[in-house]
């Protein structure tokens, strides 16, 4: 009796050879890279390692100077930008709007890719952009204007924007950037138990901890990619960000976290 070979899983998201160039200087070298179905996958680096480029490469708002991405297994280039906003969304660390507008609408407008004439917004839409804003802590500020908000709660709407356009694929530029240590975590652990796959780059290891893989750049190249404990090592902590580390458990919940010193 032959067995049965279970069917491949469609990548979501995929890059080959991929760089980018500024002029004289480059910034990404032949990264190669494939975001599985499901999966959180972090981005982490040294500040000007290539993070924010990089994602901005992988949502198709810059054209990469070599090398090609992949969406859904179709080259990214070639699809229309309406089509790829109903697969991906893309949270920027600064993304600002002087315009008189309130939380709700702001919101909304992550809807926009699946509206047209034929299906104008809609009570669907209405209960879509209201359960984005739950999944982030900001019904609250349905009605408040956007020149209201601290930086922090602009942050959380940002998100909810996102999660309102129902994306398969979610990338988020280090989101906790603006957040307090109450909202770092809790927009952490909503994003990963939302069903949804997850490219995040984060800035603080511990939090990258709880990726189920870990993408590192230096200087603009792919160094290490797989689990966690696997890539952040202390000798790679040392040679990629400069400092020593060790590991150290939680007795609460035995989970591993980093306690770092200067070089």
């Amino acid at each position: 009796m032959t067995a049965m070979i279970p069917p491949l899983q469609t990548a979501l998201l995929s890059c080959q050879g991929l760089g980018f160039r500024v002029r004289d200087t480059q910034l990404l070298y032949d990264i190669n890279l494939t975001v599985n179905p499901r999966e959180t996958l972090g981005i982490v680096g040294p500040n000007g390692s290539g993070k924010s480029t990089l994602l901005k490469l992988l949502a198709g708002l810059r054209a990469p100077s070599s090398g090609r991405v992949q969406l859904l297994e179709q080259p990214l280039a070639r699809q229309p930008r309406r089509q790829i906003a109903q697969t991906l969304a893309l949270v920027e660390q600064q993304a600002d709007t002087n315009d008189a507008i309130s939380v709700f609408d702001a919101v909304a407008l992550g809807r926009t890719p699946w509206l047209s004439a034929l299906t104008p917004f809609s009570a669907e839409d209405t209960g879509i952009v209201d359960q984005a804003l739950a999944d982030v802590d900001a019904l609250h500020l349905r009605q408040r204007t956007w020149s209201s908000l601290s930086g922090g709660e602009r942050q959380r709407v940002h998100i909810a924007r996102a999660l309102a356009q129902r994306p398969q694929l979610l990338l988020l530029d280090e989101p906790t950037n603006h957040l307090d240590i109450q909202h770092q975590l809790s927009i952490l652990q909503r994003v990963q138990a939302l069903p949804v796959t997850t490219l995040i780059a984060l800035h603080d290891l511990n939090q990258a901890l709880t990726c189920d893989r870990l993408a590192i750049l230096d200087r603009g190249r792919l160094v290490a990619l797989g689990k966690p404990l696997d890539v952040l090592t202390p000798e790679r902590l040392l040679s990629t960000f400069g400092v020593h580390a060790h590991y150290l458990t939680d007795p609460y919940d035995g989970a591993r976290i980093l306690r770092f010193r200067a070089p």
